[in-house]
């Protein structure tokens, strides 16, 4: 941070299987002109650099991004790697999306984590921002999660210390629990502070009547995308 300016990456995660919209890519889904993808990524603004943890085909047809997807040319902001094994869950996609942004350089001392399923999640992720901004934020601490109004967390739209997170990623590791971990194993070590965000804006998509709540009619994705490769997850199938 510099001068309570946040200086941060992000790590968008859009590599889970959207079994239950029944393989329909969650990224894929048009909202308000937009895809999920685009919108997450545009929620990312600000960021150094963004890492979209996907398969690189399908994110290539989905995203009308404001530069290369795979860093190819100029200097690479927007980038894209993928866990390994695919659909390893949200766990090892964090620490895929970590490691790509270290073959880049020096990391910045926070890095976004965010779901590329919630539609609305630039309004959380302000409001995330604002709070680590503040001179009364939490300096030094392990960084800020969603909280919904109800109480709800939300792991995959928050702010988190780098080096934190990347000694979690190396803890699960060293246990073979990173393949299939969930987030919240991943974070469980780490003091982050909740924060409550706007109405609505941690909303997800993981079902068709969660899409229709958002005003998101089935049918209404980028077309010609592979429905084999889906949104992201907590828990690694979702």
């Amino acid at each position: 941070m510099q001068g309570n300016r946040l200086v941060f990456d992000a790590v968008i995660l859009a590599g889970g299987r959207s079994s239950r919209l029944g393989g329909v890519p969650k990224q894929s889904l048009v909202f308000q002109g937009e895809t999920l993808l685009e919108r997450a990524v545009a929620a990312a603004d600000g960021a150094r650099r963004t890492v979209i943890v996907g398969d690189g085909e399908t994110l290539a047809g989905v995203a009308r991004t404001k530069g290369p997807l795979t860093g190819e040319t100029g200097p690479p902001t927007l980038l894209t790697c993928r866990e390994e094994p695919p659909f390893a869950g949200p766990a090892a996609a964090i620490a895929a999306g970590l490691a790509a942004l270290s073959g880049m350089g020096e990391g910045a001392p926070y890095c976004l984590v965010l779901a590329c399923d919630m539609p609305l999640a630039a309004r959380a992720v302000a409001v995330l921002k604002d709070a680590l901004e503040q001179p009364t934020g939490p300096a030094g601490g392990a960084g800020v999660m969603a909280c919904a109004e109800d109480g709800r967390m939300q792991p995959l739209a928050g702010f988190y210390s780098t080096h934190e997170l990347r000694k979690s990623c190396q803890d699960l590791a060293s246990r073979n629990a990173l393949v299939n971990g969930s987030v919240r194993s991943l974070l469980a070590s780490l003091d982050v502070q909740l924060v409550t965000v706007p109405a609505g804006s941690t909303s997800d998509v993981d079902t068709w009547d969660d899409a229709a709540a958002l005003g998101i009619a089935a049918g209404s994705q980028r077309v010609g995308q592979d429905r084999r490769t889906g949104g992201a997850n907590v828990g690694g199938t979702s």
